[in-house]
């Protein structure tokens, strides 16, 4: 069985709450083995035998749709891509390590089309930059995420396509937690 991380969309914000617990549960009833949860933002640990990561995104959002009444979009990576995710070096040391800079990090079902890329990089502005790498947007936010005019919302306008975002120490903490299993 391969272990896979689903990162889930609107988990406990915009008025959509779910315990890990249950979250867990309905993972379990999805025939999923060794389910966890990491922090209770929507980060999902399981394995599967599945082979496609494509087919689980998809069985995963039908499921919670079914089962919590709204739309989840579900983004699911191997611990291989989280490894790599989490080590990319999308910024310099010296902005990345400055201190009120902030890395976050949007995962996307496909990568951005190349009028999204341009779109999102044209609307970089003195807080707010982006670094496109295959399906995750990095994000480097030069003040507090609340106090940015850039928000999820506006970054799935520009780039025309479900995101969920993660601070990128979250998602390295997960990597170190889980890639070394």
């Amino acid at each position: 069985m391969s272990q896979y991380l689903a990162f889930i969309r609107a988990i406990n914000v915009g008025g959509h709450t779910v315990k890990m617990d249950q979250l867990r549960r309905l993972f379990e009833a999805l025939g999923f083995a060794n389910v966890e949860t990491f922090i209770a933002s929507g980060n999902v640990i399981f394995a599967s035998p599945s082979k496609s990561a494509k087919a689980l995104e998809q069985k995963i959002e039908k499921y919670l749709h079914e089962s919590l009444g709204y739309e989840v979009a579900t983004f699911v990576r191997t611990t291989a891509e989280l490894a790599e995710i989490a080590q990319y070096q999308s910024f310099s040391a010296t902005e990345l390590n400055d201190k009120g800079n902030r890395l976050y990090i949007a995962f996307t079902a496909n990568p951005p089309s190349a009028a999204a890329k341009q779109k999102l990089l044209a609307s970089a502005t003195e807080t707010d930059e982006f670094h496109i790498h295959d399906r995750e947007v990095y994000w480097l936010c030069r003040t507090q995420f609340h106090e940015s005019k850039f928000s999820g919302a506006l970054l799935e306008k520009i780039l025309g396509m479900p995101a969920t975002v993660r601070n990128a120490t979250t998602v390295r903490k997960m990597a170190a937690k889980y890639v070394a299993k």
